[in-house]
């Protein structure tokens, strides 16, 4: 087995299985009409016919959904989690995977109070008559969360939360990973997983056509086919109104995995990238990796972060709200991830549709990020041209010479190649 001595060399010549896909989307589901104080007083006084609009008059809505819920967690014999304060849902739901032997279904319903935005109603009085009348206003309180834990033929496992308090907001979370694993699996097509991740696969070619294949509908008829099923705090009458939800993004994980020959492989790119790339999250770095021009007044903290869970390294490095992590994954593999937390970082809208779009510019921020390791730790004359770039040259007027550009090779090994730092405006051949 030869040990690689520089981040190209593990880039190219120990890379077994390379694939990019979407990982887990967090997802707001939200009736866009119902998010703002004037649309709550058009349904209350336009739709629901009320006088005064006040939101008093939904308070038999939310007793109707849920009594729905507990009809449902009876009906279908589920359990009923109230989770505890600091309590890991994810280590209570891999419990219940472990028991589920069909291929979907709802796992169990869980409860927990959480800050919620909600409308809410105030009285005010009348400076002129003296009386007091409604006023509907926004507001955050504390109120209870209903998640709904499923596993979905297409989707592995998700879930679905409810807010119980009006307008009903919800949040899809999905993996893009499971989707993966499932469609690999319905193919029929051989593959080792990964937690989270795929370690090696029959046909990779056809698994990155199914990763492409995770588009913007497919989610939105996710979340359709489960509203179906799971009690809905809208009526019909609401729904055929237009009082329907809709799907916009919250944080989307694109990442890159790239599956190594050997652990030693990813543990000489760490402690390379790490020594070399201490300065990447400075703002022109950062500005190559995101393809954004940042300026004086861009928000957010440019810096490099490198934490260490145990004896595991990852780099962090961070854009406004949106951020790349990259670690050695269970040391098996390199995983770049560039996370997404607000769409307009890149001036792109929330909504759904817009995924397409989004997952280039994450995708490519993954790329750039090893481009930007590469070439700053990799040499781009060798130590014999470095040599001769300092012999004295004869018979005509001396260049300027390249070596004033370079420092020297790593005192380790005489055979490893010098680092180039290049001048500003030069590109490298």
């Amino acid at each position: 087995m030869s040990i690689p001595r520089s981040v190209a060399d593990v880039l190219v010549d120990h890379v077994v299985l390379e694939y990019e896909a979407i990982d887990r989307m967090y997802l707001n589901v939200y009736v866009p009409h119902l998010q703002a104080v004037g649309g709550v007083v058009g349904y209350l006084h336009t739709h629901r016919g009320q006088r005064f609009a006040s939101t008093t008059a939904v308070a038999p809505m939310t007793e109707a959904f849920l009594r729905s819920i507990e009809q449902f967690v009876d009906g279908e014999d589920l359990d009923l989690i109230a989770f505890e304060k600091g309590q890991r849902k994810d280590d209570v739901t891999q419990g219940y995977l472990r028991k589920f032997k069909k291929s979907a279904g709802v796992l169990y319903v869980g409860k927990a109070q959480e800050k919620a935005r909600v409308m809410r109603t105030e009285r005010r009085r009348s400076n002129r008559t003296g009386g007091t009348y409604p006023w509907i206003v926004e507001s955050t309180a504390m109120v209870n969360h209903y998640y709904f834990y499923c596993v979905d033929e297409d989707f592995g496992p998700f879930f679905l939360k409810f807010c119980s308090y009006f307008p009903y907001n919800a949040k899809l979370c999905i993996n893009g990973h499971e989707y993966l694993k499932r469609q690999l699996a319905k193919r029929g097509i051989a593959f080792e997983a990964l937690d989270n991740g795929i370690k090696s696969c029959a046909n990779p070619q056809l698994m990155q056509k199914l990763g492409d294949e995770l588009t913007a509908e497919k989610i939105d008829r996710l979340l359709r086919k489960w509203l179906r099923r799971l009690p809905h705090p809208f009526p019909p009458r609401d729904r055929a109104a237009g009082y329907r939800y809709q799907l916009s993004i919250l944080q989307a994980e694109f990442s890159l995995t790239q599956v190594l020959d050997h652990p030693v492989t990813g543990r000489v790119f760490f402690e390379e990238v790490i020594r070399e790339n201490l300065d990447i999250g400075r703002p022109s770095q950062v500005s190559l990796i995101f393809d954004r021009k940042i300026m004086s007044r861009t928000p957010g903290r440019f810096r490099t972060r490198v934490i260490t869970e145990g004896v595991v390294p990852s780099l962090h490095v961070d854009y406004k709200k949106s951020r790349i992590k990259q670690y050695h994954k269970e040391g098996e593999a390199l995983r770049t991830e560039t996370t997404i937390n607000d769409t307009r970082d890149f001036d792109i809208g929330r909504r759904i549709e817009n995924l397409a779009e989004l997952r280039k510019i994450g995708f490519a921020a993954n790329r750039r990020l090893l481009d930007v390791q590469r070439i700053g730790h990799d040499c781009f004359v060798g130590e014999a041209a470095f040599q001769d770039l300092q012999k004295p040259v004869t018979g005509r007027r001396a260049a300027r010479s390249r070596a004033a550009f370079c420092r020297p090779a790593c005192t380790r090994s005489s055979a490893r190649p010098a680092v180039v730092r290049p001048r500003p405006g030069h590109i490298p051949e």
